[in-house]
């Protein structure tokens, strides 16, 4: 869950750390959670009642309290919807948030896959070796009921590849028992689709018709398919993005979830919050004004924050460890956003240059879990290794 997809809304896997090229994807897990485990003490309340969702908090205490969740409710939910956790290769304490926490998800997506056209009726899925199958096991005995449905990436398709597809019936249907096969054969519950924005909101008919072949096809193998969209206004704007009320109400009786990208909202020439809140509303009341699909909305929070030069053009995406080094080197005073229910704060790098720093906190994470639940959507999560621990109490 890039192109005009990149430049426009950053993509679902924007924000990305590399883990040391020196380590075994296992050595580098156990690595970052020994790390986590060091500066994690866990805490007998929730944040909630600890009194930490507030509109003025300071750096000193988001320092302190980040790592501290607690421990005695890791395996009660708080919300009652769908909730969707992205976990990226290249930022590793995801895959132990999903394992200490899994019980308030109801499905991850592992961002592992592509799916690939080698030729006319041809396709393979790649990215296999990202798999690990220990560490599925160990999601779902933390949780019996959570689903595994990693991201599968329409990756390094040409126009052409497309519309070859799109021509032919027999290129859908054996793409199809590709996708199906893949999915049953490393014991997946299903796929999260990322292809919509690879044609920049060209041939969206086509479209329609491919996923609901996909959506179709996966189902009645009795697998889960959700379908990652752009936001229904583009960033900034009041143009109508990408993909709006005529494709859902085509897809929404056969798509399990639209998994919402309401974040990238701000851009380097427009400094500025991640995810307006009255944008992330105006996105899903147009979708689904009647409300009667709204359950299938994933509204999307991003837990990666930006940091941008004040003197303009340039932007960098900051992670939650990141993010608290600033804090304890800096001490900056933070601000609320009323409009946007953001936070943000200002600080001066050595070289002398400010930046405006905006980046979730329990209260901007809050408000958007309460207008969920007002909307009556899900939520989904890009991405579970970037947040800080404390934010799952809110879960």
């Amino acid at each position: 869950m890039k192109a005009v997809f990149v430049v426009l809304y950053l993509s679902l896997s924007l924000a990305v750390l590399l883990v040391d090229a020196t380590l075994s994807k296992t050595d580098a897990k156990k690595a970052a959670a020994k790390n986590q485990e060091k500066e994690t003490q866990l805490s007998d309340r929730l944040a909630q009642d600890r009194g930490l969702v507030i509109t003025d908090p300071k750096a000193k205490d988001i320092v302190r309290e980040h790592g501290r969740y607690c421990g005695d409710k890791v395996r009660e939910r708080q919300l009652s919807g769908a909730v969707l956790g992205y976990i990226t290769p290249w930022n590793s304490h995801g895959y132990d948030v999903a394992k200490v926490f899994g019980p308030k998800f109801t499905a991850v997506s592992p961002v592992w896959l592509q799916i690939r056209r080698r030729g006319p009726e041809s396709f393979h899925v790649t990215g296999l070796h990202d798999v690990d199958q220990g560490w599925i096991k160990a999601v779902r005995k933390s949780s019996k009921n959570i689903q595994i449905v990693p991201r599968l990436l329409f990756d390094g398709w040409t126009l052409q590849d497309f519309e070859s597809v799109f021509e032919s019936e027999d290129e859908i249907e054996e793409l199809g028992k590709e996708v199906v096969e893949g999915a049953k054969a490393d014991r997946f519950d299903g796929f999260v689709l990322e292809v919509w924005s690879q044609l920049g909101g060209q041939k969206r008919t086509e479209l329609v018709h491919l996923v609901t072949h996909l959506c179709e096809a996966l189902r009645s193998a009795r697998l889960a398919c959700i379908l990652v969209i752009p936001p229904a206004i583009a960033p900034g704007t009041n143009q109508p993005g990408m993909f709006g009320k005529s494709e859902f109400d085509q897809l929404a009786h056969i798509v399990d979830g639209f998994s919402l990208m309401t974040y990238d909202f701000s851009s380097p020439g427009r400094p500025g919050p991640s995810s307006p809140v009255p944008w992330v509303r105006s996105c899903v009341q147009l979708l689904d004004p009647q409300s009667q699909w709204r359950s299938k909305i994933l509204l999307g929070l991003n837990f990666y924050g930006m940091d941008f030069s004040a003197a303009g053009g340039g932007m960098e995406p900051v992670l939650g460890r990141r993010y608290v080094e600033i804090l304890k080197d800096h001490k900056p005073r933070l601000h609320w956003d009323e409009q946007a229910s953001e936070h943000y704060f200002e600080y001066k790098k050595s070289s002398g240059g400010k930046h405006v720093v905006f980046y979730p906190s329990l209260k901007s994470v809050q408000v958007r879990l309460e207008l969920a639940v007002e909307l009556g959507t899900g939520v989904s999560v890009w991405e579970l290794g970037q947040g800080l621990d404390y934010f799952y109490d809110l879960f």
